[in-house]
C-alpha cells in the first residue's frame, strides 16, 4: 500500500516528543497539562497577530483578527 501526497507531507510535519519531555508532561497534573497547552496556543495566536500587523499595516483589528483565526484553524497556507 502507498501512501498518498497529503499523508507523506503528515508525517513530514510530524514531531517526536522527547523521552525527557515526556517524563516532565507525565508529573504534571491534567489541569497544569492544560494549562501549558493553552499558554502555548496564546503565544502562538499572539506571534500570528504580530507577523499579520508587521505584513499588513493598513488592515484592521477586524481583519488581522480573522486571518489570525484562519491560520490557527487552516494553518498558513
Amino acid at each position: 500500500m502507498s501512501l498518498t501526497l497529503d499523508q507523506i507531507r503528515a508525517i513530514e510535519r510530524m514531531e517526536i516528543v522527547d523521552e525527557a519531555m515526556v517524563a516532565v508532561l507525565q508529573a504534571k497534573s491534567p489541569a497544569e497539562r492544560l494549562a501549558v497547552a493553552h499558554a502555548m496556543w496564546r503565544s502562538a495566536r499572539d506571534m500570528i497577530r504580530s507577523l499579520l500587523r508587521a505584513e499588513h499595516p493598513a488592515w484592521s483589528f477586524a481583519e488581522v483578527e480573522r486571518e489570525t483565526a484562519r491560520r490557527l484553524r487552516d494553518g498558513t497556507s
